[in-house]
């Protein structure tokens, strides 16, 4: 397993693999053969950045069994999703401001695969190939915006407000999603916490079904969807996403 990271250091920009309290620097490409500098810095000296840039991020609706039963809704034929703009993410440890009138915000902690190579109209065997790894994700929500209109939900617009898809610290490899849990604590006092056995698609299952037509590029990230727990953020909170193995993802609400 290892754990990637990107970081600013004296003003520069850079990646790493985490190693204990200390960041092995590399070279190159992170998703084609990065190289090691020979070069460690302390996690301490530098400001994380997001751990990847993705072109889009494709996240899910209706992935759990536990939430499909709790809210009656029937299992999807296919993965049920919509797209982020990169206007939305943020790294942990940076502060999320929300606009003044939205009304109820919501957290949403979810499991994040982060897309490795480029495929398209991919078997789920192949796609298990072109997952790289794992973050933590909030899916954040403005959920009075999401129905304002009964002639249109309008899913990009409530979770694509600025700041409004944190993900990191770091992409995590070699995991098991099947044997991890996603918990979500506000300020301090835990909110959700949900297995990840439970989703309805499994990570490599849903990588097939969403490169049908639609070509996924290295550092494309797909969030899996929550389940039953997602919340309320009151403005100056500070929530956290914890995955095991993976790390935990903070954001302030300001």
């Amino acid at each position: 397993m290892a754990r990637w990271l990107r970081y600013t250091h004296d003003g520069r920009g850079g990646f790493g693999r985490l190693d204990g309290d200390g960041i092995a620097v590399h070279d190159g490409d992170l998703f084609a053969d990065p190289t090691p500098t020979g070069e460690t810095l302390p996690l301490a000296a530098v400001t994380l950045d997001i751990p990847c840039r993705p072109g889009k991020l494709i996240a899910l609706w209706n992935n759990f069994h536990a939430a499909a039963e709790k809210q009656g809704l029937d299992r999807p034929q296919a993965p049920l999703f919509f797209v982020k703009p990169p206007n939305t993410y943020r790294a942990g440890g940076e502060t999320v401001t929300i606009p003044d009138g939205l009304g109820r915000i919501l957290f949403e902690g979810e499991l994040g695969i982060v897309i490795g190579r480029r495929g398209r109209d991919l078997t789920p065997e192949a796609a298990a190939g072109h997952i790289f790894g794992y973050t933590c994700v909030n899916d954040v929500t403005a959920l009075e915006v999401l129905k304002a209109d009964p002639s249109f939900v309008q899913w990009t617009r409530s979770k694509g407000f600025d700041g409004f898809g944190p993900f990191g610290p770091v992409i995590a490899t070699g995991l098991d999603p099947d044997a991890l849990s996603v918990a979500v604590r506000v300020n301090g006092r835990e909110r959700q916490r949900y297995p990840l056995a439970d989703m309805i698609f499994k990570p490599h299952e849903i990588v097939a079904l969403v490169s049908q037509g639609m070509t996924l590029e290295p550092g494309d990230l797909i969030a899996c969807g929550t389940s039953n727990g997602a919340g309320p953020i009151p403005k100056g909170a500070t929530v956290e996403v914890d995955i095991d193995g993976i790390g935990i993802l903070s954001n302030a609400f300001a």
